[in-house]
This record gives C-alpha cells, sequence and structure tokens, in this order.
C-alpha cells in the first residue's frame, strides 16, 4: 500500500513540473509519502530532490531575495526564461538597485540572441552602477557583436581613463576592429609598455606595424619596420622560452614570423 503511495506521489510531483505549479505545503506532503522509496527513482531522484529543496525554501523563506535569487537560477538552467524573468522582476519590485537581477536579465537576453535589447537594459545599469568595469567590458563584446565600433570603442576609454595602467583594456582597445590601424599600433605598445609580458600585445604590434610600414613616407615606413622588427624578436623570445624543442619543431609560428621579417622588413637585416 505505502508503495502505492509512492508511485502515485511520484506521479504528481511529475505532473506539477510539467505544469509548473507551484504549490511548496503539496510538494512537500508528497515527498514525504516518496522519501523511503526515493532509491528506486534511478536519476529521476535528483530533480524530485531539487524540487523539494526548491519548495522547503519557498515556504520558510517566501519573501526571501536570496530565495528568489536561487529559484531564477534554477528556472534559467531549466531554460524556463519566462519563469526565471518573473523571479528577478519580483527582485527588483523590492530592491530597483539590486545588481544581480538586472545582470540575470541582461545574461538571459544574450542567451537569446536578443543583442539589441540586452544592450539597451546593460546601457541603462550602467547609468547606475558607473564604476561596474565588468559591465563596460560585456557591453563592449556586445557592440562589437553587432559591429558598432565607435561606441565599443568608448566603453573601452570609459575603462581606459577608470584604470589607466591596466594593460589588458589597451591591448582589448586595439583589438577591437577599429579602422584606424595608427591608433591600435599606438595602444598596442602602450598595453607592451604597461606590461612586457603581454605576448598576445606583441604580436598584435608586430602586426599592426607591418601594415603600416607599406604605403607611407620613407621615414613612417622606417619607424613602423624597427618597431615589427622589435616585436618579433620579443615574440620569438617569449616563444622559444615557453615550448619545447618537440613543440617549436611542429609549429609554424616563428617560421611565420621570420618570413614577415625576411619578405616585409630586409633592410632591416642588414
Amino acid at each position: 500500500m505505502n508503495q502505492h503511495l509512492a508511485v502515485e506521489a511520484r506521479d504528481a510531483l511529475r505532473k506539477m513540473r510539467e505544469d509548473q505549479v507551484r504549490d511548496g505545503q503539496r510538494v512537500i506532503r508528497l515527498w514525504k509519502r516518496l522519501a523511503n522509496y526515493a532509491h528506486k527513482l534511478g536519476d529521476e531522484v535528483w530533480t524530485v530532490q531539487e524540487q523539494e529543496c526548491v519548495a522547503a525554501l519557498d515556504l520558510k523563506f517566501p519573501e526571501s531575495m536570496r530565495v528568489m535569487r536561487l529559484k531564477g537560477m534554477y528556472f534559467e538552467a531549466k531554460e524556463n526564461y519566462t519563469k526565471a524573468s518573473e523571479m528577478y522582476d519580483r527582485i527588483l519590485e523590492g530592491d530597483n538597485t539590486n545588481m544581480f537581477a538586472t545582470k540575470r536579465q541582461i545574461a538571459m537576453l544574450k542567451e537569446r540572441n536578443k543583442v539589441h535589447e540586452a544592450i539597451e537594459k546593460l546601457n541603462k545599469y550602467l547609468e547606475t552602477f558607473m564604476t561596474d568595469f565588468d559591465g563596460w567590458q560585456e557591453l563592449c563584446d556586445l557592440y562589437l557583436q553587432i559591429q558598432d565600433y565607435s561606441k565599443a570603442a568608448f566603453c573601452m576609454e570609459e575603462l581606459i581613463m577608470s584604470n589607466p595602467h591596466n594593460h589588458l583594456y589597451h591591448q582589448k582597445f586595439a583589438e577591437g576592429g577599429f579602422e584606424n590601424l595608427e591608433i591600435a599600433r599606438s595602444y598596442f605598445a602602450q598595453a607592451c609598455k604597461l606590461n612586457p609580458n603581454n605576448m598576445r600585445a606583441q604580436f598584435g604590434l608586430l602586426l599592426t606595424c607591418s601594415n603600416l610600414a607599406t604605403g607611407y613616407s620613407k621615414t613612417k615606413t622606417s619607424s613602423n619596420s624597427k618597431y615589427a622588427v622589435w616585436a618579433a624578436e620579443q615574440v620569438m623570445d617569449k616563444y622559444q622560452a615557453s615550448q619545447s624543442k618537440e613543440q617549436l619543431k611542429e609549429t609554424k609560428v616563428l617560421e611565420l614570423i621570420r618570413k614577415m621579417q625576411d619578405n616585409l622588413f630586409p633592410q632591416s637585416q642588414t
């Protein structure tokens, strides 16, 4: 008889999950019938226990923002974005400056590829939380995604002004897809100056200077060639120091850099 009641409880809990019924007291009652037979549920036991845990939290802390946050994350994991958004809206009704709830809503918009809506909400968020550096970086990435390079550049300029000694900000600005190679070169150079071990910035400096070495006056071509050769030497030294002999034999990076030196800057080899 008890086992029959457990089967009924299992089926009832399944139906509640499928219909998205929110009734914490009933879930707890059904769980009590089922608890002694939980080992017979197989992998479903984890879903049922999760359902019971959320119900218990709902009963004990019905207005707790922390619990609403956990429930929102639970619904996100289930890809039930409508329910998750409801949880975050409830949090924001009680605290319209709640950073977590707003950022989770932005994350859900990104997950559903609603980039323009995510940009709009993130801009509004940054009006209140102007010192959220991660938020500015995220906004920059979203603008890059829609190829709005001027607004992406503005985001990075805000970050650089807030922390001019962060080499990663200078590097990211230079990598942003902006058309002015001279500006990119200057930011790559600054990133290298701030962190001499930033190999990515050094490689970026090599590529920008290589491109700038053609089509300019003799003076500019010469200076860009020198910068490119210097960057190439830095990259080669660091790459050789970080790789084993076997890895160096297999890679084409050093061969590529040497060809760039020979083909683009033959005058620097004399």
